[in-house]
């Protein structure tokens, strides 16, 4: 029996090379000139032109090996595998980094498993070892290491949660097949639209309000602190994740607010993405009935209602679903944000998937 995927890691990008290439460019001037990395009359004209230019050259290495891998030269989509790549980066460095820093309390190694061992060999006092070891506040710690592991193998036990549907073909009697409708229908899209939507709140806010701090309607967006970067009011500051379960306790409203908004605008994030994509129940109808094949019992005038059953569902409750992961891996202190560990899980489990499938095509053809 065979099993038709869905979704792809990511679909291509619908935009021409150069255009992409042409945003990339404009996206780098705009951040420079916005001062997201500090005023331009403090850095100076020759630093902002090179960061514009690192800005950009590294935007075109990336366009130019993502459409290397969507040409046939590797495996799903090379931004995904970037994405992750880069995530699991910090999780290993943050882990095993051998970087001594010095925190008021002496010189204490950065990687939270190296630091559990020092901890233990160097401290005569174990359970005080113990405790600095699970619940350091100022570099990572075995707690948020055990978070993220926690908040991985949740991910991956929902991506087993699906539905298949028995599909036969019109012209071959006896020839089955099974289209798998996953609870995480768009995969990591949700997360990614969502995280998108944020930086570009963050963008604006801090560049309207350090521009024109007098405005109220500009506070309302929202008000940075220039010396951590961080949003202290407004929209800004209510889309961004409490620091702790203290910060959560203590500003009740904050995270109610952050909680509804990421399930919600995940939520809705994945049901548009499915009309997108080409992936909603009419495109899927068609796509079957391109193909010569019809759901197993029901004619092919009714897939489009049948497969309304279940899509759209699947769609919705999926992306509230990756939303509340995000919100729990946020709130536990999980290494790295929750959003890039999704983004980090969900593409790993699609390689495999990927590998998987084929490795059984390569047995069948022997």
């Amino acid at each position: 029996m065979r099993c038709f995927s869905p979704l792809t890691l990511l679909p291509p990008s619908p935009l021409p090379g150069l255009l992409l290439r042409h945003s990339t460019l404009g996206e780098a001037i705009m951040y420079v000139f916005a001062g997201m990395y500090g005023p331009v009359s403090t850095i100076g004209a020759g630093n902002a032109i090179l960061i514009i230019f690192q800005l950009f050259m590294a935007g075109l290495i990336i366009i130019t090996l993502d459409e290397l891998m969507t040409k046939g030269y590797g495996l799903g989509s090379g931004i995904s595998l970037f994405i992750a790549t880069n995530s699991c980066e910090n999780i290993i460095w943050k882990a095993f980094s051998p970087t001594t820093l010095n925190t008021g309390s002496g010189p204490e190694f950065e990687g939270a498993v190296v630091a559990f061992f020092h901890f233990i060999i160097t401290k005569s006092n174990k359970v005080s070892a113990l405790r600095s070891a699970f619940g350091r506040e100022n570099l990572p710690n075995l707690s948020q290491l055990l978070a993220t592991v926690l908040v991985f193998c949740l991910v991956v036990y929902f991506q087993g949660w699906r539905v298949d549907l028995q599909i036969k073909y019109q012209k071959y009697r006896g020839q089955q097949a099974s289209y798998p409708i996953k609870l995480f229908y768009t995969s990591n899209m949700p997360v990614i639209l969502q995280s998108a939507m944020v930086s570009n709140v963050y963008f604006l806010s801090n560049m309207l309000s350090t521009k024109y701090p007098a405005n109220v309607l500009f506070r309302l967006l929202g008000t940075w602190d220039q010396t951590t970067h961080k949003p202290t009011w407004g929209l800004a500051w209510l889309v961004t994740a409490p620091e702790s379960l203290w910060d959560c306790l203590v500003m009740p409203h904050k995270t109610i607010f952050y909680v509804v908004f990421t399930i919600l605008t995940c939520a809705w994030f994945s049901t548009l993405w499915i009309e997108i994509s080409g992936s909603s129940p009419k495109d899927v109808a068609r796509q079957l009935r391109d193909g010569g094949m019809v759901i197993k019992g029901h004619r092919d005038t009714s897939t489009v209602q049948h497969l309304q059953r279940y899509i759209p569902v699947a769609a919705g409750f999926g992306g509230a679903c990756i939303g509340a992961l995000t919100v729990i891996a946020d709130f536990l202190g999980a290494i790295g944000s929750g959003t890039g560990i999704l983004l980090a899980v969900t593409i790993i489990y699609q390689y495999y998937e990927m590998f998987t499938k084929e490795g059984a095509q390569n047995m069948m053809i022997e």
